[in-house]
């Protein structure tokens, strides 16, 4: 390239951190639709669900659907920040954002709040927020990050290991808090996105093994904590205690029967089902609109998963890929675990209903997760191969090991584009 050519790109190369509000791609404008309708409908039953708790709190009736509405108007502008976001640059941020998250739990750790056995929060005054949501944004970002530049050396146990510790510290620091839920769904995001990314099955399966081998033993190390996780077994067997979440939920569930009790006249949620604004908001949903009334929200979730597969599919460029198969596997996991649990079909580990449960800080991210995934859509960029093969030796792994010549398997690669 001569030097007018390369001042001529230089030049005419985007500046600064965003782009104008992407649009009119159709399946940006069903992501739209649908999202909106999963934030309007959980808004509504964030009212309805919280009425009890309210009342119990001394306030009015619909005093934390205004707190929630409120977050709404912040998740909002995620959502358009997201949106306009310039994707190269936010990928080539990520371990930075990926030490913020690290930082963030941390700080949980030192100075967080607790409350209901957990500490989780930090009390920013204005917002408690969150930090253990914010790192599932942050993961997503990291491995796409990660896959970009370090494709070529993932597929060895050492490596992995080593590029993924970030991941494996931000999930212990969660299970200290104590939440194994979310820490769950923070290991499956990470493994969904280095599975589709390439990663070989043997490596996969051993990595799934080892996950389950910590989860037995952190289990083994907190009885109570592993008789509550297997409680939805036998709920009826410790009714008065770590049954009784699940019998309530149970009899809400039936008490609707096809079309519910009508809007607003839930029984459960004045004072016999515990968290009905949080984790057990389905159970509100059927007790008050019936079988009808959940179909419902589960056909909403089948179909931002169908959209959001369908952006991941239609996406050109692999990274960006990678980080639409994240925010998809992130929100259908919670849905399905949540959903599971409230039924009995799973334990009741503390994961929210995307968009519905009451949380600030959730529901910002989810939104801002859409935001990407909405901009994604409008991408029209394109990558070079970064599929994870076991490809060269690095130097990087040699200060670990005694070089051992690897016979390459493949035609060697484009020039991969820097991120």
């Amino acid at each position: 390239m001569s030097l007018r050519e390369h001042a001529t790109t230089s030049t005419s190369a985007p500046r600064g951190f965003l782009h104008a509000l992407p649009r009119g791609n159709p399946a940006g404008r069903v992501l739209l639709i649908v999202t909106t309708a999963l934030v309007v409908f959980g808004t509504i039953f964030v009212a309805s669900a919280s009425e009890g708790q309210s009342a119990a709190n001394g306030g009015s009736a619909f005093s934390i659907m205004v707190h929630d509405v409120a977050y709404l108007v912040l998740g909002v502008f995620g959502f358009y920040l997201a949106a306009r976001v310039r994707l190269d640059r936010m990928v080539k941020s990520a371990p930075m954002l990926m030490g913020g998250g690290l930082v963030l739990l941390l700080a949980v750790k030192a100075v967080g709040l607790t409350a209901n056995g957990g500490k989780r929060w930090l009390n920013l005054r204005v917002i408690d927020l969150q930090p253990s949501e914010i790192f599932k944004l942050c993961v997503v970002i990291f491995i796409a990050w990660l896959v970009a530049h370090h494709h070529d050396e993932l597929n060895n146990g050492v490596q992995l290991a080593i590029w993924t510790l970030p991941v494996w510290l931000g999930c212990g620091l969660i299970v200290l808090e104590p939440d194994i839920g979310t820490a769950s769904v923070v290991l499956i995001i990470a493994l969904a996105m280095v599975a589709v990314a390439g990663l070989s099955r043997r490596l996969l399966l051993r990595v799934v093994a080892l996950t389950g081998v910590a989860v037995a033993g952190y289990l083994f190390l907190e009885p109570y904590s592993a008789k509550r996780f297997f409680s939805f077994l036998h709920p009826n067997a410790d009714l008065l205690n770590s049954g009784y979440q699940l019998a309530q939920s149970r009899i809400g569930l039936g008490a609707g029967g096809l079309t519910g009790l009508g809007l607003g006249h839930s029984r459960e949620k004045w004072g016999l089902l515990p968290n009905p604004h949080t984790d057990f908001i389905f159970t509100i949903v059927g007790e008050e609109l019936g079988l009808i009334g959940t179909l419902a929200v589960i056909a909403l979730f089948i179909a931002f998963v169908m959209v959001a597969v369908r952006i991941a599919q239609q996406c050109s460029n692999q990274v960006y890929r990678l980080v639409a198969v994240g925010i998809t596997t992130w929100i259908a996991v919670e849905a399905l675990l949540n959903i599971a649990s409230v039924v009995g079909w799973w334990a009741v580990t503390g994961v929210p209903l995307p968009f519905f449960s009451y949380g600030g800080t959730a529901l910002i991210t989810e939104l801002a997760a859409v935001g990407l995934l909405y901009n994604i859509a409008h991408d029209r960029s394109r990558s070079a191969d970064v599929t994870i093969r076991e490809y060269r030796v690095t130097k990087f792994r040699d200060t670990f090991e005694q070089p051992r010549r690897i016979e390459r398997r493949h035609e060697p690669r484009p020039h991969r584009r820097e991120f």
